[in-house]
């Protein structure tokens, strides 16, 4: 039988407290008799045995024989250790209960892995398809077996088709320690494969691809960029475009903006723009400002792909069919020379692809001061949250430990791991949509081989798909990467979840509306340069709600993602960072009455 150490007599208790004195061992005996010490400490509840002992013994206390006044063996400031144990166990108790008392949502889906026997509105890139790119139902079948399991032993068992790996299809059943765990949160569902908004995700890839070389500063009302303005026109058409509008339509100054989707009652999508991500120029302040770490400061010039024929994949249908059976198409991203600032969506993608730390370098670039010397330079020097407890403290500041920038930056290391456990959650055992690169074999095959798979018919009406044919003589989505997407499914984005809970950390801390000093773009004529930004004010919120957006949309850049797949997404990391502070904000010390920011739907909330 396990001992209690808190039922050993006295002679065991004073073992436990071996700094005392016998003076002090004695007057705690006198005071308590032969109590075990956890009676006592089950009734001065927080209240240590050593500060109650202190209290007494801080008094003129006279022995019988005279003696001088007897100090308290221990500073009266210093705790014992088992009250701040206690006060963790009850901290990570309450913070467990609540969590618990949040209720599962549902989780319907769109119905179409049931809908269609071949499973092609389904992912099943990595397994074994057929000439048409339609999965063999035994490996399918397999990787079923395995999810519904949950046994380790089963995934070993999934029929793939090539030598690629499932991306951690076990990740999402880990425990989160911290916030709720990925059953407890829901997602909008998936427009279905037949449906118009489907059809009106794929154009907007296929507009993506065709102007990924035109600089984002060209992407003006004024433009006169005629690839621009036929995109703004097509994108009008369609019945069922979810993109960001202004007065009902699309602009050129709002194309490949960012959304996010929250659910409603019934389980559909309601979209926002996100707040301040329409003003100013396409790229995040945060993706063009030096970066100061410490004794370093860097320049973001990034490697960006060359713009040349070799860096487009997957036009040809047999290099298509191997990366969805999981092979491996042996090429490479071919790298300009010169590095530079992020312009065009085709850096963007790449951006994406392979992410500097992003939202760390946010965190350094709020923090650190401008530049005296150069307004180009430095960082932004914004606020705290205005509830950050240290700002009125005339002795004390945050640090890496509470409120501080070390403090913001671990949080973002915490989150995103959690954001992507319930992102894959609902990748491997809800949703399992298909890829937009899937989804371009359906539109090949129907073109092509005359099959006739339920693409809705505003996809075979579109400009961009005859210039998309006009330009590599098949129907195939372009893709940015060698690879294509990685092998797991399409809803929600996984780039964009850790999007969403590590911005909205940002804006718990900082002051979302400080307006930036010294803006910034890339000189348009030498774009290894920046220049000053004029224009509308430019705020912190804005700026971090638009990184989340420019790293979520440059998955859809580069061909591998669906509009809804971000705007999920980025929701859900928020409900997840929202989930983690509401723990955190239960172990402070420090005074301090909650997060207050705004929501990607543009409403305040307190935590």
């Amino acid at each position: 039988m396990p001992v209690d150490p808190y039922s050993h007599e006295s002679s065991e208790q004073d073992a436990l407290i071996p700094s005392e004195t016998p003076k002090v061992k004695r007057t705690r005996r006198f005071l308590f008799g032969g109590a075990s010490r956890r009676s006592f400490l089950g009734r001065v509840g927080l209240f240590t045995t050593s500060s109650v002992v202190a209290g007494v013994l801080g008094s003129s206390i006279t022995s019988q024989k005279g003696e001088n006044t007897v100090q308290a063996a221990e500073p009266k400031a210093k705790s014992d250790h088992s009250n701040l144990r206690e006060k963790a166990f009850q901290v990570r108790t309450t913070a467990a209960k609540n969590n618990r008392e949040i209720p599962i949502p549902p989780h319907p889906t769109n119905g179409d892995e049931a809908k269609y026997a071949n499973k092609i509105a389904t992912d099943t890139r990595g397994l074994p398809h057929n000439q048409l790119g339609e999965v063999d139902l035994k490996a399918y079948q397999s990787f079923i077996n395995a999810l519904n399991s949950g046994d380790p032993n089963e995934y070993e068992k999934i029929v793939l088709g090539g030598k690629r790996k499932l991306v951690q299809p076990l990740t999402p059943l880990a425990i989160s320690l911290s916030g709720v765990n990925t059953c407890q949160l829901g997602i909008p569902l998936a427009p279905t494969l037949d449906s118009a908004e489907q059809a009106a995700e794929f154009i907007e890839l296929a507009w993506q691809h065709l102007l990924q070389d035109i600089p984002f500063s060209e992407f003006r009302n004024d433009t006169n960029n005629p690839l621009i303005l036929a995109a703004v026109q097509e994108l009008n058409r369609l019945s069922a475009f979810k993109g960001p509008k202004q007065n009902g339509k699309v602009t050129p100054e709002l194309l490949f903006r960012g959304t996010a989707n929250y659910t409603d009652a019934s389980g559909k999508a309601i979209s926002y723009t996100l707040p301040g991500v329409e003003v100013g120029p396409y790229v995040s302040q945060f993706l063009l400002r030096p970066v100061p770490a410490g004794t370093h400061s860097y320049a973001q010039l990034n490697r960006v792909p060359a713009a040349i024929p070799e860096n487009t994949f997957q036009t040809n249908y047999d290099e298509w069919l191997l990366v969805q059976n999981g092979g491996d198409p042996g090429r490479t991203i071919k790298f300009d020379s010169t590095r530079r600032y992020f312009i065009n969506g085709r850096d963007q993608s790449e951006i994406a692809h392979t992410p500097p730390p992003v939202y760390t370098n946010a965190a350094l670039i709020l923090v650190a001061k401008p530049s005296s010397d150069n307004p180009l330079a430095g960082g932004v020097g914004s606020p705290y949250n205005s509830g950050n407890p240290y700002n009125k403290s005339k002795t004390q500041v945050g640090g890496s430990g509470t409120f501080g920038p070390g403090y913001a930056q671990s949080l973002i290391g915490w989150v995103s791991p959690h954001a992507i456990r319930a992102a894959y959650w609902q990748k491997y055992y809800v949703h399992r949509r298909l890829r937009a690169e899937a989804y371009g074999g359906l539109v090949h095959n129907n073109k092509v081989n005359k099959t006739n798979y339920p693409i809705h018919q505003e996809v075979f009406k579109s400009e961009a798909l005859d210039r998309i044919f006009s330009k590599y003589k098949s129907y195939l989505l372009p893709q940015a990467y060698p690879e294509g997407a990685p092998l797991h499914s399409s809803y929600p984005g996984g780039a964009s979840v850790s999007a969403g809970a590590s911005v909205t950390i940002l804006k718990a801390l900082f002051d979302e509306n400080y307006v930036i000093p010294n803006p910034v773009i890339p000189d348009p004529k030498d774009p290894t340069k920046l220049i000053p930004y004029e224009g509308p004010p430019l705020t912190v919120g804005g700026e971090l709600n638009k990184l989340a957006a420019n790293i979520g949309l440059g998955r859809n850049a580069g061909g591998i993602h669906w509009r809804t797949d971000a705007a999920a997404s980025l929701a859900l990391g928020e409900a997840i960072a929202i989930s983690i502070l509401r723990d955190e904000k239960l172990t402070f010390r420090e005074i301090f009455e909650g997060f207050t920011f705004t929501k990607f739907d543009g409403t305040k909330v307190t935590i």
